[in-house]
């Protein structure tokens, strides 16, 4: 099974999975509301205000790639996701396991794992862009697939999450066990850009306390 195949109905039909409403997923709740002492500096607003405007006069044309390397990557470029060595983010690396005995595989567009170099377990965050207009694929069923691989390879030790991009619209997921959640649209074009950008930053730090356990 590839992730580029896979929808959110098939997934759940295949593995008996519980979509659940934001409201009863607290380790989404959380990471959505996080502050972990996070701020925005006067240098990153003024850099996130400049991507903004790029996006907002580019969205309805860029395909996936040029949404990628406009705006996505500079905003994770921002976060700098990496920490002593010890994770990093990869972008369109092969992975795969097998999940209930079925095997799955495919190229994420980002994840954060353990490695410097190469991707070993994955930790977080699994992205899949896709373009503002006539979209291919369902990307929210595929960074599922990639997150249940991901579940497996950690022996479902933690909670996985991930995040799905289309256009300006941000979703971000949990998964935990056979129950995962969807949150509501984070519109890039607007004030919800500063969101994203803390909700990143959460992550990032939710990932260095993971490494720090470990």
């Amino acid at each position: 099974m590839f992730f580029k195949d896979c929808t959110l109905e098939q997934l759940d039909k295949t593995f008996s999975l519980k979509p659940l409403p934001l409201t009863q997923m607290p380790i989404l709740l959380d990471w959505l509301n996080g502050k972990r002492g996070m701020t925005i500096s006067k240098q990153e607003r003024g850099y996130v205000l400049t991507l903004q405007q790029y996006l907002i006069e580019n969205v309805q044309s860029w395909n996936e790639q040029e949404l990628s390397l406009h705006f996505i990557g500079p905003i994770f470029a921002l976060v700098q996701f990496g920490y002593e060595r010890k994770f990093n983010l990869f972008a369109e690396r092969p992975f795969g396991g097998i999940v209930e005995g079925i095997e799955m595989n495919g190229r994420p567009d980002e994840m954060i794992a353990t490695g410097y170099r190469e991707p070993d377990k994955p930790y977080f965050c699994f992205q899949e862009y896709k373009k503002e207009k006539d979209p291919n694929g369902d990307p929210a069923g595929q960074a599922l697939a990639a997150m249940l691989v991901a579940q497996e390879v950690n022996e479902h030790q933690f909670p996985i999450y991930g995040c799905y991009v289309r256009g300006r619209h941000w979703h971000f997921m949990a998964l935990q066990g056979k129950e995962y959640a969807i949150s509501d649209s984070y519109v890039a074009t607007r004030e919800d850009i500063f969101d994203i950008l803390r909700i990143l930053k959460v992550l990032k730090q939710m990932i260095i306390e993971r490494v720090r356990e470990v």
